[in-house]
Order: structure tokens, then C-alpha cells, then sequence
């Protein structure tokens, strides 16, 4: 159902539908109709589909939106900011946070890190967020090389720890400095499920 709601899909259907409405007012001698709808329709079923072509939908949203909302609104902002840009459609990209992990030099043009999903925590009492990648072509000793600089990278006073999983996954862990990370089960359910 989310597939149907992205705007690429409902200008793509709004195209279609006035390009239908078009071609039958059309065949019916509806001259008034069918201009219009047909001269209006086919450019944005056109656009509509040049939108689906590059369209990159949202990492999967793993915590419910109303869950941790006081604070996700306490915590640093830039934490919410980041949340907000990875669970939102996005065009002309190859991966959500493109162009921060191409600056963190954790980036393959060919085979691009892919963020998978995306959970909100709670870390004894602290706002954080835990991201899901699959590595693809960067292997996980570079992410690990980058850990401090992952660290500064997304908010002052922040902490990046790095959990690999199975295969080439991994879970980025983004708490405030001095939170423990040591225990894997937040408030939040399942920090690091495998």
C-alpha cells in the first residue's frame, strides 16, 4: 500500500487517469473534454513515470512514529532530522544518505552501502537511533576505520558503535557519549536483532 502512496505513483495515476479521460472523450466527440485531458494528461503520466524510474522508497521505520515522539523532540535535533530524511521518499538517489556517506569516504559508486531499516532507542534513559546497512561493496573494516569521524559526523556529542551482523549487514548504533551500549535490549525491544 506504501508503494501506491509514494508521489511518484499518484502523479503517475493522476497522468493515466487524465490521459483515460482524454482518449474517451475523444472517441465520444467530446472535443471540450478531450484537449484538454489528453494535452494535460499524457505530460504527467510522462512525468510520473520519470519519477518511478529514479525513485528510492523510505528505509523501513522499525519503531512506530508515536513511540518515543517527547523524546525524539528532547534529543538533539539533528537525530530527528535524520530520521526524518531516511523515512521519506526520495529521487534521484542510489541509497538514502548518499552524499553523507560519500563525505565519510564510505561509498561505492558501483555497489553503494544500502539503509536497510531504521529503529529509535532507548539506551539507559537516552535518545538514540540504530541504522541497519548492508554493507554491499564497503567492507566493514572501513566502516569500522570510520567510526570516529561517524562519531562527529551526524551531531555534536554523539557516539557511534558498530555491530556486525550476518552476511555483509551491520548496525550502526547513534547514542549520546558515555551511554553504554553494552546492553543489547533498550527500551526499545530489539537493539540489535540478527
Amino acid at each position: 500500500m506504501n508503494d501506491l502512496l509514494s508521489p511518484g505513483s499518484l502523479v503517475t495515476i493522476a497522468g493515466g487517469v487524465l490521459t483515460v479521460v482524454g482518449a474517451v472523450a475523444y472517441g465520444t466527440g467530446a472535443a471540450n473534454l478531450s484537449l484538454p485531458t489528453i494535452f494535460y494528461g499524457i505530460p504527467i503520466l510522462l512525468g510520473g513515470l520519470a519519477l518511478k524510474s529514479s525513485e528510492l522508497p523510505p528505509a523501513k521505520r522499525v519503531t512506530p512514529k508515536a513511540q518515543f515522539k517527547g523524546e525524539r523532540q528532547a534529543a538533539t535535533p539533528e537525530l530527528g532530522k535524520l530520521l526524518g530524511d531516511v523515512t521519506r521518499w526520495r529521487y534521484g538517489q542510489k541509497a538514502h544518505l548518499e552524499s553523507s556517506l560519500e563525505s565519510l569516504k564510505l561509498w561505492d559508486e558501483d555497489n553503494p552501502p544500502q539503509l536497510l531499516e531504521i529503529e529509535e532507542i532507548m539506551q539507559s534513559g537516552h535518545y538514540g537511533l540504530r541504522l541497519r546497512f548492508a554493507c554491499e561493496a564497503v567492507p566493514l573494516e572501513i566502516w569500522q576505520e570510520r567510526r570516529d569521524r561517524l562519531s562527529r559526523f551526524f551531531a555534536k556529542g554523539l557516539e557511534a558503535t558498530i555491530k556486525p551482523l550476518s552476511g555483509d549487514r551491520l548496525d550502526l548504533l547513534l547514542l549520546p557519549v558515555g551511554v553504554s551500549t553494552s546492553d543489547q535490549q533498550g527500551e526499545s525491544g530489539e537493539v540489535a536483532n540478527g
